[in-house]
């Protein structure tokens, strides 16, 4: 027997309701979720120049700093900044479009010159690049910007996660003891799925 006018009203206006709600529902579970989800960041690091080791460290830390489960993948130069001594960092102003910099000494019409010194000067005077670290290091010293060490150090104590490609460690003739204590040695095998699952990942 089939379902009354009545019944199959009913069943219809249910259904419409189910319809209706379950969106809703479902969109709010779906909020609620993304809410209550830690938000992650992996970062690969590839330079280690003085320059390029301050934007992992600064974002990393910022990003710790801000709740987020963060993840530093150090490989080939990059793991120049995992080692114990980080004092000859250097600068090559050689290929930069940014370099080299604004003097960070003198009066201010001679600090606000721009150095438009060819690469090929740059490239043929002997020390030109010592000075560059120089001046860089100036710099960071006038603006009271944290060295490097104090970077890193803010960021393990906020629990950035610091990953040394295994492979370039071995490529490099480089052993555990000329790194910080407190690193994970892994290969790209074991960070990528990390990277794949965070929300933001950046390359350096």
């Amino acid at each position: 027997m089939g379902a009354t006018p009545e019944i199959a009203n009913i069943d219809e206006l249910v259904n419409r309701r189910l319809e209706e709600l379950l969106p809703q529902k479902l969109e709010e579970a779906l909020r609620q979720r993304e809410e209550s989800k830690t938000p992650s960041m992996a970062i690969i690091a590839t330079r280690g120049t003085l320059d390029w080791a301050y934007p992992p460290f600064i974002l990393g830390s910022t990003a710790a700093a801000l709740g987020w489960d963060v993840s530093i993948f150090f490989t080939f130069y990059g793991l120049n900044l995992l080692k114990k001594d980080v004092s000859d960092l250097k600068v090559s102003p050689l290929g930069n479009p940014g370099m080299p910099m604004k003097m960070p000494f003198g009066p201010d019409w001679f600090k606000g010159i721009n150095w438009n010194i060819p690469n090929i000067i740059q490239a043929g005077v002997p020390g030109f690049e010592t000075v560059a670290t120089m001046l860089m290091q100036q710099t960071i010293k006038n603006n009271g910007v944290a060295t490097i060490e104090e970077l890193r150090g803010l960021a393990q104590e906020a629990d950035v996660k610091f990953s040394a490609c295994q492979m370039t460690v071995e490529l490099f003739g480089f052993s555990h003891d000329d790194f910080i204590p407190g690193l994970d040695y892994v290969g790209a095998a074991t960070f990528l799925p990390m990277a794949q699952k965070a929300d933001v990942s950046l390359f350096m």
